[in-house]
């Protein structure tokens, strides 16, 4: 597969199904390799799938955005598997189809902590790949 994504490396969150399946596929289409990451690991499993079918790099990943070494180790198998890391979707979330003012604290607290601290944590782990692997770069040319 080729496009503009070619040589390019992404995570998409919540890839499983709905707008990050899609997302997933996009990016495949255009060349990334994408991590699959959800949840629901038949769901990540046949989103993957599905781009290797279509000629595509993917794996899927099951690895937990909320917690915070998790979603470390989240960003280590894209660069473990694929050589780098060059974009994150955070696409994640939970709905509660309910009405603010009939959600339970624990649904706001569900909500919360998949689309705030889940975003957080794995967008945390990519920018400092990123900010080090600057640096490094840095270093290299001024040697």
């Amino acid at each position: 597969m080729s496009g503009i994504c070619n040589g390019r490396v992404a995570i998409i969150t919540g890839a499983g199904g709905g707008l990050g399946r899609e997302y997933a596929l996009a990016f495949a289409a255009e060349g990334a390799a994408v991590v699959v990451n959800d949840i629901n690991q038949a769901a990540a499993d046949r989103t993957a799938s599905e781009i290797a079918a279509a000629g595509g790099k993917a794996i899927a990943n099951t690895g937990d955005i909320t917690d915070y070494t998790a979603a470390g180790a989240i960003v280590k198998t894209a660069i473990e598997a694929f050589g780098d890391l060059h974009i994150v979707v955070n696409n994640a979330g939970i709905c509660r189809d309910r009405m603010f003012v009939s959600l339970s604290e624990q649904d706001w607290d569900e909500v919360m902590r998949v689309h705030l601290k889940g975003h957080f944590c794995i967008s945390s782990h990519a920018c400092n790949y990123w900010r080090a692997r600057v640096k490094d770069e840095i270093g290299r040319a001024h040697v």
